[in-house]
């Protein structure tokens, strides 16, 4: 007995003994990990930029047009791979500044397009892209209606309809284009996108900002997060609000690889503070890194409020050289070389602004902008009752913003109405007192000569008021 109780002590320590020896190996023998994906490289990145329509680096574009460009010399009829490569040339171009790229998306397009003459939405959509980076919102519009034909439950097809359509001055087709996206399960961010742009055209600011942060706190890439933050640092520009402006766009300016739009923003809201010496070195930083006229125009401007005319003068010939370069690229320069010759030409130069100007309205339809830019065109040129009329119209069809009232007052005044021209200069300084350098110091002394309104009421300032004919129209409400 003495004997098996010891054979079953001895059995049941060799047992725990395995158990324990087990456990150990158990805990020293590494356990199977979980494989993580790799993150996306620079291409694949861009090319999920570019098939959603969302905001892609300039450097992952870069790789994507190599890795295509690869891949098309072995397959040349590949249609995707044209219609992909045609418009990651086309979101560089935009990007950079550089618009030679523009002629190597319509080369890829076209490519894609004889591969595949029939059916091709991928094609058409980028084509859309590629005529509102040449700033042709009627092209834009004619290539999108027909690739949301061609798949009308493809979504990638309405952002730049929607776009093409804001271009045109079409409210309408535009919000009725954003429904039909909201409704195709489209991602997030895109919605947000699309809907911000249209709000701020609407005048919905805080709409357009809180569609905006949806997109800062679910950015699924540095580039749409630093896209988002400078968008509203634009936002915060346009009420006035440079501090906050300034904010925005050095946030965007940490997270965005590409740092130029927001270094313009930034010289801007830095101009608006009255630190002019800043403003001066950030504006010659963006415009180095992404050459675009708009950039030289806004130096410009700013030279001459600080009275250096020579170099404002430099800055004016510099838009003229640029605007000539991209012409040659399919870009409509129209709108910009107008607007410049108008402010800041002589009387020849005024006299082509208004031809100019006056091609623009009737290429981008109901435009509030381009028609405010034909109208002041008129005004410049002498044409001040035509250009009143013109005005009229463009508040009706939504003019609205800082540059607009500014633009009325100084017709009002013209016309012998100080009234109408004191509300709108003070209009100026309630919404954007900073709208631009030159545009401030005019409105200051203009409110400075009318003085304050002559007492006895607006029968007395203003004149009798006028029957209505029939009731204005109502505003639209802002959605929840």
């Amino acid at each position: 007995m003495r004997w098996r109780r010891a054979r079953r002590a001895l059995t049941v320590t060799a047992v725990l003994g395995l158990v324990a020896g087990g456990a150990a190996v158990l805990v020293m023998w590494p356990q199977p990990r979980t494989a993580v994906p790799p993150a996306p490289g620079p291409g694949a990145r861009a090319l999920s930029a570019v098939e959603t329509g969302t905001p892609a680096a300039s450097a992952d574009l870069t790789a994507l047009i190599a890795e295509r460009v690869r891949h098309l010399r072995a397959h040349p009829r590949d249609d995707e791979s044209w219609a992909v490569l045609g418009a990651a040339y086309a979101e560089r171009g935009t990007r950079t500044g550089d618009s030679a790229d523009f002629p190597r998306a319509q080369r890829a397009l076209e490519s894609s397009l004889a591969a595949r003459p029939e059916g091709n939405a991928r094609a058409l959509t980028a084509s859309a892209q590629l005529a509102l980076a040449r700033q042709d919102p009627r092209a834009a519009a004619g290539q999108a209606e027909r690739a949301v034909r061609i798949a009308p439950e493809r979504w990638p097809g309405y952002p730049p309809l929607i776009d093409a359509y804001r271009g045109l001055g079409d409210d309408k087709a535009a919000g009725k284009a954003l429904e039909t996206l909201r409704g195709l399960r489209a991602p997030e961010v895109v919605v947000r996108f699309a809907a911000a742009r249209l709000y701020r055209d609407r005048g919905w600011r805080e709409d357009a900002a809180a569609n905006l942060g949806d997109v800062v706190a679910a950015a699924r890439s540095a580039t749409e997060e630093a896209d988002a933050r400078r968008l509203l640092g634009e936002l915060a520009a346009e009420r006035g609000e440079p501090e906050r402006a300034l904010g925005w766009f050095d946030g965007a300016l940490r997270v965005g690889p590409d740092r130029y739009e927001a270094l313009a923003g930034r010289a801007r809201a830095l101009a608006a503070l009255g630190r002019s010496g800043e403003a001066v070195r950030v504006y010659r930083e963006a415009y180095a890194g992404r050459p675009v006229p708009e950039y030289a125009l806004e130096l410009g401007e700013l030279h001459e409020s600080l009275g250096a005319g020579r170099e404002a003068r430099e800055r004016y010939d510099v838009v003229r050289e640029r605007v000539r370069a991209r012409d040659a690229h399919g870009v409509r320069g129209g709108l910009l070389l107008g607007t410049l010759d108008a402010d800041h030409g002589d009387a020849d130069a005024v006299g082509s602004a208004v031809s100019l100007l006056r091609d623009e309205a009737k290429a981008r339809g109901a435009s509030p902008v381009a028609l405010d830019a034909y109208a002041w065109a008129l005004f410049r040129a002498g044409e001040v009752s035509a250009a009143d009329a013109l005005y009229r119209e463009v508040r009706q069809k939504g003019g609205r913003g800082a540059l607009f009232a500014y633009h009325r007052a100084e017709v009002a005044l013209s016309l012998g109405d100080p009234g109408s021209a004191r509300r709108g200069f003070g209009e100026v300084l309630r919404v954007n007192p900073f709208v631009s350098p030159l545009v401030g110091v005019r409105v200051r002394g203009a409110l400075a000569e009318l003085g304050e309104p002559s007492p006895g009421g607006p029968e007395v300032t203003h004149g009798p008021a006028q029957p209505m004919t029939s009731p204005s129209p109502s505003p639209s409400p802002s959605p929840s």
